[in-house]
């Protein structure tokens, strides 16, 4: 089954359509001191993705949380190949943004439903930020 949501995307990027396995998470995440910089693994004991990589997924949560640093993070994630392919948020928060601006990764938000229920882990995700549309084909349950 595929489904299609619509919300304000990211425009400018040089790649804004990408197509990836979904990673999602109920939980807020903080890019400083959540996920380790060197690996792209969730890091923060207690989190719904600890232990898994954020690398080459589409990344979907509701909210960032902590320092402004933590769009640092993120930006050296993608300058080393360890950043999400995009980012799917109910509403983005400014650390994430600004992340994802500089780190050219594509971003989604405020979707016409919410991704953290229309959308699974291992969904295949198409995201077009420069359109605002995320296509998802649903895995078998």
């Amino acid at each position: 089954m595929k489904i299609i949501l619509r919300g304000e995307g990211l425009r400018g990027l040089k790649q804004p359509r990408v197509e990836g396995e979904a990673l999602v998470t109920q939980m807020p995440i903080s890019f400083l001191g959540f996920i380790d910089p060197n690996t792209g693994m969730v890091i923060q004991k207690g989190h719904e993705l600890e232990g898994k990589s954020i690398r080459g997924k589409i990344l979907i949560f509701s909210t960032g949380i902590g320092s402004t640093v933590g769009s640092y993070v993120l930006i050296n994630l993608a300058h080393n190949g360890l950043a999400p392919k995009a980012i799917i948020q109910r509403e983005s928060d400014t650390v994430t943004l600004v992340g994802a601006v500089i780190g050219e990764i594509p971003l989604v938000h405020r979707l016409d439903q919410d991704p953290l229920t229309a959308i699974k882990n291992g969904d295949k995700v198409i995201v077009d930020s420069e359109k605002g549309i995320v296509e998802v084909e649903k895995i078998e349950e």
